[in-house]
């Protein structure tokens, strides 16, 4: 269905008075971006305390990432395609909205369970990334949008970078409430900023909400995530995990029949079935994982104890500045992919940034005695990073209609967030069957790193090989043609 304007009355300054204003939108969209990254980092820091501060189990205690997990996976798609019918700029409102309300709760309770429903109230932030991506396509002149797209695409990096080491300090110096109230002033702030800088986009594409598809997205995502970030806990052959599985193949098995036949669905299945949207999508799970893989066994190793012959037994405060040149340099190199993407176009930007995470992951696998080989090595996968995930939302804006970039985008992310959940589970499982014992406690092995090193390089250049597969543009990008070769509204109203 072909996207209409909206007959919403204008926002507070989106006349001749309000033009200063709109030329915040890109900072104000990638401050929202950078808020929701820091938001969903902040507690990683903290949960080797939680059990003593909360008085729960450390497998309860996970959940405070679990549930961040799950609710995120769950509403990204949701609430994309929600924007795309009801309005981008509200959707994106309420989505921070529910993430600063999670940080407020978190701020004033130490009972786990309301913790862990705050962090699941913080999950709907997943989706303030697609929704502002696909707001830019609709308000940017198309000279604008590539370099928007990619600074927006890094935020998630950037913010991360940030919130580790951010939070660390706060957790060293003071109390650990203070580190959601935090959150909660830049939520708060990021809001405020939304509201009077950001207009809303005319372009929706109004109908009835699939919620049946909804419902069945949803159970789909919580029996396969759950399974997938519990398995190592719980044992991959346990009957719970299977269960799990096995429910999850029937639900999304039953789910896209649904969505086959719906007459609005959920998620156009027809669209993302085509090898221009399909391709970038297995891409964003292949490089979710190798991008978590780096954060994740950086900050591990580098705490590791001296005993063991490796670990430089850094404090989560330095590990956290070990972290912060990746995002340093996720933000420099951000500008530069987008101008790459115009020039050779973004699917060679992809199969690059994918390369260079090998190459980062090569480095890793060379030297991880060293810090600054380890820095290094995190700052060349962040760069990979930076790349490869600038180029994909611009990849899938010249798919899809207007209509559609914010669902489209929405199931992107979500690729994203699966492949990094397998991950978490992957390396876990790599350095549990690779330990010694070091001061009677069982610590993972340089080779274990090392494994899970390449296990994460390999995984990078499957996807550099997913990138090359998709299809070509019909014509060479060049500045200004970006939306006119992009919108491909027409071509699908005739199919």
């Amino acid at each position: 269905m072909a996207s209409v304007p909206s007959s919403d009355p204008p926002i507070p300054g989106s006349g001749r008075r309000g033009r200063p204003r709109q030329r915040l939108t890109v900072p104000v969209l990638a401050f929202g971006g950078i808020v929701m990254a820091v938001t969903q980092t902040v507690v990683v820091p903290l949960l080797p305390d939680l059990p003593r501060l909360t008085g729960a189990s450390a497998g309860t205690v996970s959940w405070m990432v679990t549930a961040t997990l799950l609710t995120g996976a769950v509403l990204t798609p949701v609430l994309g395609r929600a924007g795309d019918m009801y309005g981008k700029r509200r959707v994106l409102l309420i989505a921070l909205a529910l993430m600063t309300v999670g940080s407020g709760i978190c701020a004033l309770t130490s009972d786990i369970r309301l913790l862990i429903a705050a962090r699941a109230l913080q999950g709907a932030s997943a989706a303030v990334v697609p929704l502002s991506i696909s707001i830019l396509r609709d308000e940017l002149p198309p000279e604008r949008t590539g370099s928007a797209v990619a600074l927006m695409s890094s935020t998630v990096g950037i913010g991360a970078a940030l919130g580790l080491p951010l939070a660390a300090l706060i957790v060293q110096y003071a109390d650990w409430h203070a580190m959601f109230w935090a959150t909660g002033a830049l939520g708060a702030l990021g809001l405020a900023l939304l509201w009077w800088a950001v207009r809303e986009s005319p372009v929706k594409q109004p109908g009835r909400f699939d919620i049946l598809g909804a419902f069945g997205l949803a159970a789909g995502l919580v029996f396969l995530l759950l399974g997938v970030s519990q398995g190592g806990q719980w044992g991959w052959t346990s009957p719970r995990v299977l269960a799990l599985f096995a429910g999850a193949a029937v639900v999304l098995a039953l789910w896209w029949r649904q969505q086959l036949g719906a007459a609005r669905p959920l998620v156009d299945l027809r669209l993302a079935t085509r090898p221009r949207i399909a391709l970038p999508h297995l891409t964003a799970l292949l490089v979710g994982f190798g991008f978590y893989a780096n954060t994740l066994l950086t900050a591990q190793l580098v705490q590791a104890p001296p005993a063991t012959g490796y670990g430089l037994g850094l404090s989560i405060v330095a590990t956290g500045l070990c972290l912060l040149p990746g995002g340093v340099t996720m933000l420099l190199f951000s500008p530069l992919s987008a101008r790459m993407s115009m020039a050779r176009g973004p699917r060679v930007t992809l199969a690059l940034g994918a390369a260079v995470i090998v190459l980062g992951y090569v480095v890793r696998i060379a030297d991880s005695r060293d810090l600054w080989v380890i820095v290094l090595g995190t700052a060349v996968v962040a760069t990979g990073t930076t790349l490869a995930y600038s180029a994909l939302p611009t990849l899938i804006l010249r798919a899809v209609p207007a209509g559609q970039t914010a669902s489209a985008n929405g199931v992107n992310v979500l690729m994203r967030t699966i492949g990094q959940a397998v991950c978490s589970a992957a390396v876990a499982a790599v350095l549990v069957r690779h330990t010694s014992l070091v001061g009677g406690a069982p610590v993972p092995t340089l080779h274990g790193y090392q494994l899970a090193f390449a296990m994460a390089g390999s995984v990078a250049l499957v996807a550099c090989a997913a990138a090359l597969a998709i299809p070509r543009d019909h014509a060479p990008a060049k500045a200004g043609e970006t939306r006119k070769r992009s919108d491909p509204d027409r071509e699908l109203e005739g199919t």
